[in-house]
Parts: C-alpha cells; structure tokens; sequence
C-alpha cells in the first residue's frame, strides 16, 4: 500500500519537530526516512501536491530550506481510512488503524456497527480474534460454525423456533416404505456464489467428499449410496433405517461447498475476503430463500479492544458495538439467555474408580457448593441438574462413607472455566484425601488429544446447536471421549443402542429414547452436566433484526439498518 507507505514517510517528517517548521536539508529528510536524495524530492513534491506540506527548496547540493506542515499525521490517517472505506478497501483501512494501536479505539468507534457506505447497508463487528480458515466438516468455534451456516447451505437447514428440519436446496423429500431411500427433491433455481447454475452431480461429489472425513463417515453410518438419480434429485440408500438423516444433513458440518472450489456456497452470503485482519462477506443475489436485508457484513479482527482471555472464554463474546465500559450501558440489550450448551464431567469407571465413587464424585459437585462458589463474574455460569429441560441428574442415597482413591487424574480442555473448576475440584478433593493431576489440552474440542487413554475424570465443553436431542445423538456418535471413557464392550452396546434409536419413525417416541440412554449414563455416573453459561448480545442504537440464536450468533439475513434520517 504505496499511501500508507508515504504516511509513515510524512510521520518520520513530523515527529523530529512535532509538525513545527523546520529548516532542513534533503540530505537531512533522506536520513530520516531512510531513501535515498532522489526519492526524497519525490516523496517531498507528491506530499506538497497533496497539500500535506509546504517546502521552499533552494538550488545547490545541502542547501538547507523551509519546511512547513499543512497536516497532522493523525488527521490523514482518519481522512485515508474514511476513503478506504469508501472506496471497499477495508484491509487498507485496517493497516492504518494499526499504525497507532494506543488510538485503535477512537479511530475505529465512528467505523464499527451499522453504517450505510455509498448507499449500502453495511454491519461491521469487532471480533476478539482471528476467525480460523473454514474446511469441510466440524469447526471447533462457535464464530466459524456461524460464519459456515452463513456461507454455504445443506439439503436441510434449522429454522428458529423448531427443532425439526426443514427444506433447503432441497425443497421436499420422501421416504420409501421400507425406510430405506430417501430422494431429495432438489430447487431449479440454485446458483453458487460465483453465479453458475449448481449441478445436482457437484452435491452428489461433494457429500462424497464429507463422507472422507471419519468423523462424518461415522455420523453418516447408516448411509450405503448417494446417486443422482434425476437433474434435481438426490437419493439415499441406507443400510438401516436412520430418522435423523434429515437432521444430519441439516448440521452447519454437512453443509455442501462447491466440489472444485470449497469457498464458494449456496448460502445467502458468500465470501468475499478472509484474511486475519478482516472477514468481508456480501449478500448473494441469487440465494434461493429470502434475502439479506444487509448488503454486507465485516468482522474487523481487533483483539486489542477486548479483554485478552475472552478467547478461550464462556464468554463467547458476540459484540457489535465497543466503547468504554461506562459507556456500554448506552448499547440495547438485544438478548441475554442461558445456553442449552453446557460444561460436563465424564468418568472413566473401573480399576482406578468404582461406582460408588463415582456417584460420590457427582454428589460432591451437585450437593455441595462446589458450583456456586466458583469466583467467576457477570453471572457467566448457571449450575446445571438437567442435561436438557427435563432431563434430570439422578437422586441417589449418600456416598459420603465412600472413600475416594488415594489419586485421579483430571483431563479437562476451554473454554478458561473449566481451569477455574479444575482447580477448585483438586483442592476439595485434596481435603478428603485424594490427590487430582490435572492435564490441560488446550483445544475446545478433544480432537487430537493423546492425554484421553490415562484420564479418570474428562471436562469439557458441548455446543448444543438448533435441534437440542440430535445434537446430543450425534455427540454420542462422533466425539473421541466416548471410545475412552467406555470400555470396549460398552461402547458397542451404545452404538447399538443409538443405531436402534435412529430407526425409530415418531419424533417423540425417538427422543424419549434417546433420554433414556442419557438417563442411563447419568445413573452411571459416567456423565454429569456442571453448568450452563450466558449468551449475550449488546447492539448500537440504529441496528435491528437482531436475535439471538442457538449459537449465541445472530442470523445475518434478519439484522437491518433503518434508512439515515435527512
């Protein structure tokens, strides 16, 4: 960037005298800039055009001449981010923003929330870090599965308030007698993102390429073949009846990108720059349900204005305006709820742990004040006895005769609580006598995690999305705790037990039994759920539409600017 370049240049110019006249020679100036004599008269004729200075040269080699400052190094910067903006140059506007991170909060606050640019309504979100590259399958951040379900579309989607799916790029489907084919009746009006007709043989190619992923193989067992059996159908053959298949294909992971160009989606917004300063995505014309009401949304990558551990927080931090704290009480409260997601504790029941230890183990943090006396702030964390609304922990008889093993080891990965309860739980446990390891796997998820084999006792994290109890079938199906926190036999014997339920037609009937597993770990003290955490939003006057979903996100195609008043 050629102006930012010669802003550094001008500054160097200016922080000798603090912009008062200087007398000085371009021998002088060429030092300070670090060119040579030829590039400074350059550089000093292009910044006088500009009307940045005035400079009265003399004839003859090291003759010294006026200098005069016409402009502030901070009033350019502020008037090149504003043409910047302007002009779409959003990545250009942040590099001069980061030129002073000290005044990165002034200079941004007129920048960020909704603006309308050039006659385009525009949301631009400060975000606490860099947005991770998006791939085919499960994303471990929230933010990404967000930005997924945003980009790209699947043969099903999840529409607020139901937890059933509903029709997509496919506008209907039906179910053989024998429960075994599914055929999706696929939209004629598909367009990707850079404008070509979709081809029901690239969503065929693409779900064949989820289907490399072993973690979606798994989650996807139940399908035999995948045919384009029409122009615009897509069928199914399945080895065993499986009534979740529409809520499979309905999940943020199996959305379908494009086979040959996997940035480019359905969705109804598409992808227009991502880099570790700025995300940038425009509406899609051509998307098949309704439209944006936006024209574009930012996320400006400014770790700066927040707090630095808000990264690996409960906090998940949705924050669309910034200011002082004092000044935060002026944003609207769009929504402030208790997530369904919640932080558990497994256990790995056997040589080291018996049952009766276990259930005293869950006894402690649920009859205790274990869990409220945690020293965590802003009302974060809500002590949970449900694993869902209605899905109730159990009431056992008391262990506290039980005594514990003299050692346990405590696997536990982010969100940054769970550290805090860790440690809380070695020290409680460290007074009845037993003495806790503790192993950190920094992840948020325990994907890659050597550490699962030697651990007694698993903390972690789970996102519960659109459809509360298919989230949970598909934690039990695809998530690396359960193969080492069961033994071999019961593991077998819960995939059995879930490829039963999938089978079972009535969505009630379905559920119930899926809380019947779940009921059953919970007895055996093999899960337990520990809390639940907040999910806010806080908005700038002016932006609407905004509601909070599942993920603690917004759906981008509902937030709108009001027109600017005359």
């Amino acid at each position: 960037m050629r102006l930012l370049n010669r802003l550094n240049q001008y500054q160097r110019l200016w922080q000798v005298s603090s912009g008062e006249a200087q007398q000085v020679s371009v021998a002088e100036l060429a030092a300070r800039c670090f060119c040579s004599e030829r590039h400074m008269r350059t550089l000093l004729r292009q910044m006088q055009e500009a009307g940045w200075l005035n400079w009265d040269s003399h004839s003859g080699r090291g003759k010294r001449a006026a200098l005069q400052f016409l402009r502030t190094p901070e009033s350019l910067r502020q008037e090149m981010m504003e043409q910047a903006l302007n002009e779409g140059q959003q990545q250009n506007a942040l590099a001069l923003a980061q030129l002073a991170p000290e005044d990165l909060r002034i200079l941004l606050n007129p920048f960020l929330g909704g603006l309308w640019q050039n006659d385009t309504p525009t949301l631009r979100i400060p975000y606490y870090r860099p947005l991770e590259p998006l791939r085919q399958g499960f994303l471990p951040g929230r933010a990404e599965q967000h930005l997924a379900g945003q980009i790209f579309s699947g043969l099903t989607r999840f529409v607020d308030d139901s937890f059933l799916p509903q029709g997509d790029l496919a506008h209907h489907w039906d179910i053989s007698e024998d429960k075994l084919t599914w055929r999706f009746h696929i939209r004629t009006t598909l367009h990707w993102h850079n404008g070509d007709v979709v081809n029901v043989r690239q969503l065929q190619t693409r779900f064949m390429l989820l289907l490399e992923l072993p973690a979606l193989r798994t989650l996807f067992a139940s399908v035999k073949s995948v045919e384009a059996t029409h122009s615009h159908c897509l069928t199914f053959t399945l080895h065993h009846p499986d009534f979740w298949l529409a809520h499979r294909l309905a999940s943020y992971a199996t959305t379908l990108a494009h086979p040959q160009m996997p940035l480019i989606g359905t969705g109804p917004f598409r992808l227009a720059s991502f880099s570790k300063e700025l995300v940038r995505l425009e509406s899609h014309e051509q998307y098949h349900l309704t439209h944006p009401l936006l024209k574009a949304v930012e996320f400006w990558i400014t770790p700066q204005l927040f707090e630095q551990n808000l990264g690996t927080s409960c906090r998940h931090p949705v924050q669309i305006a910034i200011g002082e704290p004092d000044e935060l009480v002026h944003l609207q409260q769009v929504s402030n709820s208790v997530s369904l997601g919640f932080c558990y504790l497994t256990q790995r029941i056997g040589a080291n742990l018996a049952p009766a230890q276990s259930r005293r183990l869950v006894q402690i943090i649920h009859q205790t004040s274990l869990l409220e006396t945690l020293p965590l702030d802003e009302n974060l964390i809500t002590p949970s006895k449900e694993l869902l609304p209605g899905w109730t922990i159990p009431q056992w008889s008391s262990e506290e005769s039980v005594e514990l093993p003299p050692t346990l080891t405590l696997l536990y990965h982010l969100p940054v609580e769970l550290h805090t309860m860790a440690q809380q739980f070695k020290r409680y446990l460290a007074e009845l006598g037993c003495d806790v390891t503790l192993i950190f796997h920094d992840a948020k998820t325990w994907d890659g995690c050597s550490a699962l084999a030697q651990a007694d006792l698993l903390m972690g994290d789970r996102l519960i999305g659109e459809a509360p109890e298919y989230a949970l079938e598909q934690w039990l199906r695809c998530d690396p705790v359960w193969p080492n926190v069961l033994n071999r036999a019961q593991f077998s014997h819960l995939q059995a037990t879930l490829d039963a339920v999938q089978s079972v037609a009535d969505e009630t009937a379905r559920s119930e039994a899926l809380q019947a597993v779940f009921s059953h770990l919970m007895d055996e003290a093999i899960l337990t759920p520990l809390f639940n955490y907040q999910y806010r939003i806080s908005a700038p006057p002016g932006v609407e539409g905004i509601r909070l979903n599942t993920r603690g996100w917004f759906d981008f195609t509902q937030a709108w600017l009001p027109a600017p008043a005359r």
